[in-house]
């Protein structure tokens, strides 16, 4: 097997193959599924009303399902973040992917996001992991390291990049300040712009333990992709 080979296996362990396009299609759904049991990714990431569906095809499979919470934008309540949370676990979510709220961040709230994210965390239990989406393209480099301690403290698993629906993607220099603040032991997903398999590595290179992207197979195939 060629180091190419190898290193795309490594990475495909550690893709949430993601399709969150508002006009995908149950088929497309299907078919990322398909492809996630196929190249063996670590999940579908897919919006909440096609989690039921996106269970039913992976099951038995290995490969998990990780949904949306508080998508795009964050600025929901807790208490609605949560309802979605339990929702999608009930539906068969394994992680649950939270958008914080950036407002609330840079309004110097930070008790407020604090409890926004162990809001979500109590509503995860142990039956599924949390990943807190920072949205680092609207963060200075001081409010990522806050939002980390934050997330760290409210008892998240993972901080991650983007969203794919802010401005900007994922970089090294994010993932590297991410790992830095939260240590070796939490986890740390690269999201936004990671379309091949040079980026993806470099990406765990830095320090991301997940990456989030529409482009899985191009990946792991050698090739390049498009979108999220």
């Amino acid at each position: 097997m060629s180091e190419l080979n190898r290193s795309a296996a490594d990475v495909a362990a550690a893709i949430d193959h993601t399709l969150l396009k508002p006009d995908a299609t149950r088929e497309m759904v299907v078919k990322l599924c398909e492809e996630a049991a196929k190249y063996r990714f670590a999940t579908v990431c897919v919006n909440p009303g096609w989690v039921r569906l996106a269970a039913s095809k992976l099951a038995g499979t290995g490969v998990g399902v990780t949904t949306v919470v508080g998508f795009p934008l964050g600025a929901t309540t807790t208490l609605a973040k949560a309802a979605e949370a339990r929702d999608a676990i009930a539906n068969g979510a394994t992680e649950i992917d939270m958008v914080m709220n950036v407002g609330r961040l840079k309004s110097g709230d930070l008790e407020g996001v604090k409890s926004d994210i162990a809001g979500v965390a109590a509503a995860c239990g142990s039956q599924a992991v949390l990943k807190v989406i920072l949205e680092t393209g609207l963060l200075t480099d001081e409010e990522k390291e806050t939002a980390c301690r934050l997330c760290a403290e409210a008892g998240a698993g993972f901080v991650k990049t983007s969203t794919g629906f802010g401005p900007g993607g994922a970089t090294e220099a994010d993932i590297a300040l991410m790992r830095r603040v939260v240590g070796p032991d939490m986890g740390v997903k690269a999201s936004g712009g990671v379309r091949d398999l040079e980026t993806a590595l470099r990406m765990m290179d830095a320090g991301a333990t997940r990456i989030g992207t529409s482009s899985g197979v191009a990946i792991v195939t050698g090739g390049s992709g498009e979108g999220y």
